[in-house]
């Protein structure tokens, strides 16, 4: 596998994701798309870190693997907005009785 294939297909997920972010109205959908432009951004930092600097797989320096400690820290990111999100999403269906992005234009009742 070569860089510019990785590179294809992380933009191939981001454009899903967002297509998929712009596109749906389902909150739940919503959150998804978001989480595959996260995983295009994962595997572009991961390919460019490896590409970049092959020495660092062959060392094993701390130093040189930046874009693997980024996706961690992309994963840890996510994962907590996945968490704020769908408590969000269960309080917007406990008052309106609706997933829908477009029910959740208003949050006063």
């Amino acid at each position: 596998m070569t860089l510019e294939r990785f590179l294809i297909l992380g933009a191939i997920l981001f454009g899903i994701g967002l297509y998929g972010a712009l596109s749906k109205k389902h909150a739940i959908a919503v959150l998804m798309s978001l989480e595959i432009m996260f995983n295009g951004v994962n595997l572009t930092a991961v390919a460019l870190s490896r590409y970049t600097v092959p020495q660092a797989f062959e060392t094993a320096s701390k130093f040189l693997l930046t874009g693997h400690v980024f996706t961690v820290f992309i994963i840890t990111v996510a994962a907590a907005e996945v968490a704020l999100g769908l408590a969000i999403i269960i309080a917007i269906y406990r008052t309106r009785q609706s997933v829908l992005v477009t029910d959740a234009k208003e949050l006063n009742r």
